[in-house]
């Protein structure tokens, strides 16, 4: 199959839009590609484009048939010093939207997030996703809504009781820090209701347990 370039589009886009394109998007497609020809994106649905003869614009073709492979999973994730692998991958996993939470033991308070949704664009064009996820605003643990909220629970990899199965009506997963849940926090999260999610009987670090506690709520 021929490698189209695939490109996130900031705006709402119908068929014969012409977009004013960044110059180093141009300079991609026709030095780096050697087309004028690529794929654009936004909320969902894609088009085929064309790069218009001065290198100025994007020509907004028939929209394709492309389904978005995105889902509707929520990550509430304590931001990492490897913020930018873990978002990289959740990006190509299909998740909607990732939340930011302050738990007692994050460390990494100073994630500069205009990167950060620069790396989920480019991971979304390279995963063949017809959208990028929500990035929100950091909030503190103690503002969550912990109703129909599953964890990635690290107190599993020290037992051995079998953890149910997520239920199907999860939509959204926390993931801790480095340094994993505190004990207040655990109370908390019991105390909710929230449900446990076994990661397995090793400790994990934090981005692969992001990308393994989504897995568990994509079934």
């Amino acid at each position: 199959m021929k490698n189209i370039p695939r490109i996130f589009i900031e705006q709402n886009i119908k068929t014969n839009d012409i977009i004013p394109v960044a110059r180093d998007t141009a300079h991609y497609l026709l030095h780096v590609m050697r087309t004028k020809s690529c794929l654009v994106f936004h909320s969902g649905d894609e088009f085929n484009a064309n790069l218009s003869d001065d290198g100025k614009n994007l020509i907004i073709g028939d929209k394709t048939a492309h389904h978005d492979p995105s889902n509707d999973i929520t990550l509430y994730i304590a931001p990492i010093k490897r913020m930018d692998d873990l978002v990289n991958m959740v990006t190509q996993m299909g998740v909607a939207r990732i939340v930011p939470v302050i738990t007692e033991r994050t460390v990494a308070h100073h994630v500069n997030w205009g990167r950060i949704k620069k790396i989920a664009t480019e991971a979304a064009e390279q995963s063949n996703r017809n959208s990028i996820p929500e990035i929100s605003e950091p909030i503190p643990f103690a503002k969550l809504d912990l109703k129909n909220m599953a964890f990635a629970d690290e107190r599993t990899a020290y037992s051995t009781k079998e953890k149910n199965k997520v239920p199907c009506n999860i939509k959204s997963i926390l993931v801790g820090p480095e340094g994993g849940f505190s004990d207040s926090e655990f109370a908390v999260l019991d105390t909710a209701g929230a449900v446990s999610v076994s990661l397995g009987r090793t400790i994990l670090r934090a981005e692969l347990a992001a990308v393994i506690a989504t897995e568990k709520i994509m079934k």
